[in-house]
């Protein structure tokens, strides 16, 4: 495995449509970060080469675009989730007044895996920014803490709440809503073969976990985060 890589742990990333920095990360394999886009702003049109890429929209509502056609875009509100294949252009566009808020699953992490298509602030073809755009995070902003089996964490964002919990079974996840959005942080799903049928850094509903814990099991146990709209 690659030496762990430590420098955005600890830093937020100022960008020219907002800023994000990363709220969650195990080893290399998977990093959470958090996106805040300004109102009428937008992320470059790029794409990841050798990343998976999913995003849960936690605040505000979102226009993503996908593919290098505008035509190719759809609207998000808090709560929804997507899911980006490898290789695949996107942007993310806020068109709620106090703009949009997300989460980013980077599977693996790796800043240097971006190709800028098109960029509305002269980044094209530019890589992911450097020490010169980051300042350290301060108190002000939230960082998950890794969940321990039995002890779950809970955070508000803004009309969502976000927990982070350990399974060793089913039993508890399917109890929740279908619309309940899951994204893996650690651990796996698999057939009676061992072959991985989901696993950490996908996103998921508690719908789609139903279908798959009638055919499936969790091998060990399964680390995830969960978001449901705040009542």
């Amino acid at each position: 495995m690659r030496k762990k890589s430590s420098f955005y742990d600890n830093k937020v990333v100022i960008k020219p449509w907002g800023y994000e920095y990363t709220i969650y990360r195990h080893q290399n394999k998977l990093s959470v970060t958090f996106l805040k886009i300004n109102n009428n702003h937008r992320t470059s049109l790029h794409c990841h080469p050798k990343k998976k890429t999913g995003f849960i929209v936690i605040e505000g509502k979102a226009k993503i675009q996908l593919g290098l056609y505008k035509e190719n875009s759809e609207y998000f509100t808090a709560p929804s989730k997507l899911m980006i294949r490898t290789g695949l252009f996107h942007s993310i566009k806020g068109v709620s007044k106090n703009g949009v808020s997300a989460l980013e699953f980077e599977t693996p992490m790796d800043k240097k895996d971006l190709v800028r298509f098109k960029d509305d602030y002269g980044r094209r073809s530019k890589p992911y920014e450097g020490k010169n755009f980051s300042k350290s995070l301060n108190e002000n902003f939230i960082k998950f803490k890794k969940p321990i089996f039995g002890k779950d964490q809970a955070y508000k964002i803004g009309k969502v709440k976000v927990f982070l919990e350990v399974h060793k079974n089913f039993k508890k996840l399917l109890n929740k809503s279908n619309n309940t959005i899951f994204a893996i942080l650690n651990g796996k799903i698999i057939d009676k073969k061992g072959r991985n049928v989901i696993s950490y850094g996908d996103i998921i509903k508690t719908g789609t976990l139903k279908k798959l814990s009638q055919v499936f099991k969790i091998k060990g146990s399964l680390t995830v985060l969960r978001v449901s709209k705040y009542k």
